[in-house]
Formats: C-alpha cells, sequence, structure tokens
C-alpha cells in the first residue's frame, strides 16, 4: 500500500504481486478491499479485478468524510472460501501427492492507512 499516510481526498494505491503457489483463482477473479476509519466506520467497501494468481492494483480516494487517525485496509478475494479452520487451502487439490494440501494463512491481511486532515 502506497503511500502508509495519506490527506483526505488523496489517491493510495493498494498491490499485490502474483502468488507462487498456483492459487487458480479463475478469469473473473475480484479482490474485496475494504478501509475502516480511525472511528470505526467503514468508508470503502469495493471489489476489483485481480487475475488468477491473485495479482492487482487497486486505487482509491480517501473518503472526505474518513475520521482522521489510524484506519485499517484489508484486501481479501472476493467471494473466495479457500481456507478451513486448520489453515490448509481447501480449493486446490495439492501440488505434491495426492490427496496433499497446501497449507495457506488464513488470516485477514490489515495494512494501516494513517489519514490525516
Amino acid at each position: 500500500m502506497t503511500p502508509e499516510r495519506a490527506q483526505l481526498g488523496q489517491n493510495v494505491n493498494v498491490t499485490a504481486p502474483d502468488a507462487d503457489c498456483d492459487p487458480r483463482y479463475g478469469e473473473h477473479a475480484r479482490i474485496h478491499v475494504t478501509v475502516t476509519d480511525a472511528a470505526g466506520a467503514k468508508v470503502l467497501d469495493a471489489t476489483s479485478p485481480m487475475n488468477d494468481a491473485g495479482g492487482f492494483t487497486y486505487t482509491f480516494i480517501v473518503p472526505v468524510n474518513s475520521a482522521a487517525g489510524p484506519a485499517t485496509v484489508t484486501a481479501m478475494p472476493y467471494n473466495i472460501d479457500w481456507c478451513d479452520d486448520t489453515g490448509r487451502n481447501n480449493r486446490a487439490g495439492g501440488s505434491g501427492q495426492a490427496g496433499e494440501l497446501t497449507r495457506a494463512s488464513c488470516a485477514q491481511p490489515v495494512r494501516i492507512l494513517t489519514v490525516t486532515p
């Protein structure tokens, strides 16, 4: 995410490179981006195209109604259930032996954006 500090109305870029684990999201894959401001209000809730390997670039304008202070920015594949309770990828057939599942992080990625007036 760049920049990590932005004023109200300023552009912020959220990007991710292609994953090296062949996630196979599909040709119509989307990324779900949310921004929750320092007061706890969800000020952005959007989806944008993502490639089959998970790479994307999404640019948003910091909403002028955002509270100043630390905001959380999250980006997760949209409408895809790919983790089970053990942290294993339940979508792919495994990359090694038959039935082998690859460990995956099911934690929601969060970045902090400092919003300034």
